[in-house]
């Protein structure tokens, strides 16, 4: 049986549907996270190891290739067709990347503090993966119903391949191998915080 390679299978798809199935994995983590945040709730203990894994995770796929692609390629030549850079969509998204940044930096610190067993460190741990779970959906529904529809209606033809060899771009300087073993990663996150 043939296998498409990565690569291969991003080229059957359009870059708002390559942005849409990123979205899809990110989503797959921010469930996970619900599921850390309840098995704290019920005060059993989480993995640091599961902890390690969103992070980079989150820093990784979702920030340095899914908002990257947005904030480097996407935005920019959204603006040069006439959509503002400040306000709704743009501005608010970008606004919510650097929330996100900014949380991630947070989990990862209260991350940190959980594994050395400091006792003050689940409010925290719990705190930065609610803010997390609450941002991501909204943005995600932002980009997917407001962002995304738009870019198809203004961008043409040429202009939405060239976005594609762009997103490419990004694709092979983080390593078409690391994408997939993000998204893989994100699979297993998920079941694991399901079945636990």
């Amino acid at each position: 049986m043939f296998v498409k390679t990565v690569e291969a299978k991003m080229m059957d798809k359009s870059p708002m549907e390559m942005l849409e199935e990123e979205h899809h994995f990110i989503q797959k983590v921010v469930g996970a996270m619900a599921g850390l945040a309840e098995r704290l709730e019920m005060g059993r203990e989480v993995e640091p190891e599961t902890l390690k894994n969103i992070v980079e995770f989150m820093r990784t796929f979702a920030d340095k290739c899914h908002h990257g692609k947005e904030e480097t390629y996407l935005f920019p030549l959204l603006e040069r067709k006439g959509v503002p850079v400040h306000g709704c969509p743009l501005g608010v998204l970008a606004a919510e990347h650097q929330r996100g940044r900014a949380l991630v930096t947070g989990l990862a610190n209260a991350a940190e503090t959980y594994v050395i067993e400091d006792p003050s460190a689940k409010k925290g741990l719990l705190e930065s993966l609610r803010s997390l779970m609450e941002l991501y959906p909204n943005h995600i529904w932002k980009e997917d119903y407001l962002l995304f529809p738009m870019t198809n209606k203004i961008l043409n033809e040429e202009e939405q391949k060239e976005l594609h060899e762009k997103f490419e771009m990004v694709e092979k300087a983080i390593g078409m191998d690391v994408h997939h073993r993000f998204q893989q990663l994100a699979e297993q996150l998920e079941k694991k915080t399901q079945d636990a």
